[in-house]
């Protein structure tokens, strides 16, 4: 079910998404210090190319350096991206068959607006310590 729901959602509306995650990323590499704004947004596009069976998780090192550099991505990038997810999620939640899909949008919103200091895991193994 995983795989066909991520395949829909491929031809739906992820690719689109990805490639607004591979523009802003591209963007925010132009200059060194964002770089890592770039990694990740480069990051979260793969999630957002492929959602179902992965989550997203806060890693356990992160401090306070991520939530300002996340109050700075946020003013870069993620206020566009979220409304991206908005927008799309939506548009799939008009028909019955997009529901789905238009909450996996909704359950991106937040990794969109504040990435730093998040880790894509699979679903399966959430707790795992890495």
């Amino acid at each position: 079910m995983r795989t066909l729901l991520n395949v829909v959602w491929l031809v739906l509306c992820g690719f689109w998404m990805f490639l607004a995650y591979v523009v802003a990323g591209l963007v925010l590499c132009v200059t060194i210090i964002g770089i890592p704004f770039g990694l990740a947004a480069f990051r979260i596009g793969f999630y957002a190319l492929w959602p179902f069976g992965y989550t997203a998780i806060d890693r356990p090192d992160a401090g306070a350096p991520s939530f300002v550099a996340n109050i700075l991505w946020l003013v870069l990038a993620g206020w566009w991206l979220a409304l991206g997810h908005i927008f799309t999620g939506i548009a799939l939640c008009v028909t019955i068959i997009g529901i789905p899909l238009g909450l996996a949008n909704f359950k991106l919103i937040p990794i969109s607006l504040m990435p730093l200091g998040k880790e894509i895991v699979p679903t399966d193994q959430p707790f795992v310590v890495r």
